[in-house]
């Protein structure tokens, strides 16, 4: 009796194939692909980005940890106490951007689930793990709207955090990959205190509209002048020469949510609605299609 071998797998079910450096562009494909496929079937049309440190909490649970750690002291060494509290009321003080975050999303979200078009406007986006992007998610879906979270696998501090819509959480492995669908669809840019990662977004868009790389007009938000002027003296690029006067109005720097919504909300309404800015709770008309 004449024995077979055993079927081969197609090539697109050979796992090993599949996640081999050979595989590679199908993954990369497939980052692109999945993710446009999934916003075109949630008819999500374009977005505000939400950057900001994973590393902020709310002020409920900055105050706990900072009356959790005044209350055992006795088992930390006199140096290792007086550091926990550094942190502690250092933590107390930055727990003010996740509140102001999440309450410039429910904001945000409110407005634009009232303008009357065939896809969603302008929706909340995030990087979907904890801090600043956890307290975007929560604000969008307090205010009743749908939220994006675009979250990528790293050893350390990102979970996709629970007030993400079910449909349109996202994982990546590619850092780039990720980049490209927070600009992509991006008409707005909100960035609240955060570190390296946050840095590195920043200057990636700013880096696209001073080089004319943007076929739209995204409105930029540097939140929090108290801190980031600190991190970052912008005038001493224009001063060196480095960048040009006109590159430092890419950006608007805002220290409250109100301020910052007025200016999401007559700048998307000028560059995107097609028409002048419009008061608070004042009906828009429905647009013609647009591309991302």
């Amino acid at each position: 009796m004449t024995e077979h071998l055993k079927s081969a797998p197609v090539a697109y079910d050979n796992e090993p194939f599949l996640h081999s450096p050979d595989g590679r562009i199908l993954r990369l494909l497939a980052e692109y692909q999945e993710p446009l496929a999934r916003f075109r079937r949630e008819q999500i049309q374009d977005t505000v980005v939400f950057f900001g440190s994973a590393r902020f909490h709310g002020r409920k649970y900055a105050a706990e940890n900072l009356a959790s750690i005044e209350q055992n002291h006795s088992a930390s060494s006199p140096a290792q106490l007086e550091n926990d509290r550094k942190r502690a009321h250092a933590e107390v003080d930055m727990a003010r951007y996740y509140e102001e975050a999440r309450q410039l999303a429910h904001m945000l979200t409110k407005w634009s689930i009232q303008i009357p078009a065939r896809r969603h406007r302008f929706v909340v986006t995030t990087g979907g793990g904890p801090g600043i992007m956890e307290a975007a998610n929560l604000g969008a879906h307090q205010a009743g709207g749908k939220s994006i979270g675009l979250n990528i696998q790293l050893p350390f501090e990102q979970y996709p955090n629970q007030y993400i819509t079910p449909s349109l959480n996202f994982q990546f492995h590619y850092f780039f990959m990720r980049k490209f669908w927070f600009a992509y669809l991006a008409k707005g840019l909100v960035i609240f205190p955060g570190g390296f990662g946050t840095m590195d977004e920043l200057f990636e868009i700013l880096t696209l509209a001073q080089t004319d790389k943007l076929a739209k007009k995204i409105l930029v938000i540097i939140y929090g002048s108290e801190y980031w002027k600190k991190v970052i003296n912008f005038q001493a690029f224009v001063d060196a020469g480095t960048v040009s006067p006109q590159d430092v109005e890419l950006f608007r720097i805002v220290d409250s949510p109100e301020e910052a919504f007025e200016f999401l909300r007559d700048g998307l309404t000028r560059y995107h609605l097609g028409g002048p800015p419009k008061k608070q709770g004042e009906v828009l008309p429905e647009i013609a299609k647009t591309r991302p």
